[in-house]
């Protein structure tokens, strides 16, 4: 009999989206049995707006990955699974977009450091240099290439696509990248690209949306992450934070507690991602927290 120790054994998390159909839950779970697993952690959806089916998975195994494939392969087939299979905690290879705004690459950096954000990031591309003494405090690389005219900014996406191959990347980071992707590259990196923007939009768009809120007296100050589209802002929204404010507050202090939500905001949905809890249902997320 293989050996089930517990120094052998591999924290897997399977991730799967199908029709929704009947006995799905019942196939999965013998597969996971035939490869000598127990499951610690389980949740599952059932979309009627699509009619599809979602579920999340941890599983502690004493198998290989060949093996674990091998005792699913059948319920792959069988119902037509999209599935993903990954090893708990394993840091997500992350490349970061950047201008000139700290506050979100900041956070992303510090979390990464002190093992709170299960990623690594292995450069963070900036179209401006401000940023570059943070990125060396945290001992991560940086580049930086200006983004001023349409050739720039085809050689901006070109490094990206080049960096992406060249680190393995899985996720891109827009950690307030102030620059409209392409469609081709929005394409390129379809579901695997995540966004923030403050949640004044539409209302207060262009510059100083911050001191249009505080002309207009607003009382929620809030964010958005979401996934990158070609419809600008308008991708699949993953996690969405908002605080009460009122009018005593200046168009400083609604900067300060914007961008602790932007930050806050972006760094959680990059961790369910990171974590395989976010999962696409059409222009929507599943997020299994």
């Amino acid at each position: 009999m293989p050996s089930t120790t517990h120094e052998r054994s591999v924290h897997w998390v399977l991730s799967i989206i199908c029709e929704d159909r009947p006995g799905i839950v019942h196939a999965i779970s013998g597969a996971i049995v035939e490869a000598d697993g127990n499951i610690t952690e389980s949740q599952q959806f059932s979309s009627d707006d699509t009619g599809r089916f979602f579920m999340r998975l941890q599983v502690e195994a004493a198998v290989s990955r060949e093996r674990f494939e091998g005792a699913i392969a059948p319920v792959v087939e069988r119902y037509a699974l999209q599935w993903r299979l990954d090893v708990v905690g394993r840091p997500l290879r992350t490349l970061v977009l950047a201008s000139t705004a700290a506050h979100c690459v900041n956070d992303l950096l510090f979390r990464q450091r002190a093992g709170q954000l299960p990623v690594e990031i292995p450069l963070v591309l900036s179209n401006h240099g401000s940023l570059r003494d943070l990125a060396s405090f945290y001992g991560v690389p940086f580049e930086a290439l200006p983004v001023t005219d349409a050739a720039s900014k085809a050689a901006f996406e070109a490094r990206v696509v080049e960096a992406v191959e060249e680190h393995d990347i899985e996720l891109v980071v827009l950690a307030r990248y102030m620059q409209i992707l392409s469609p081709e590259l929005c394409e390129r990196l379809a579901g695997r690209a995540i966004n923030i923007h403050h949640s004044f939009l539409p209302g207060f768009k262009g510059a100083n949306p911050y001191k249009q809120a505080h002309a207009r007296g607003v009382k929620l100050i809030g964010a958005t992450a979401h996934f990158v589209t070609s419809d600008l802002d308008e991708g699949p929204i993953i996690e969405q934070n908002v605080v009460r404010v009122d009018h005593s507050r200046s168009p400083a202090e609604l900067v300060a507690i914007g961008q602790d939500e932007e930050s806050r905001t972006l760094t959680q949905a990059v961790k369910w991602f990171a974590e395989d809890r976010v999962l696409l249902d059409g222009a929507r997320t599943i997020i299994f927290r």
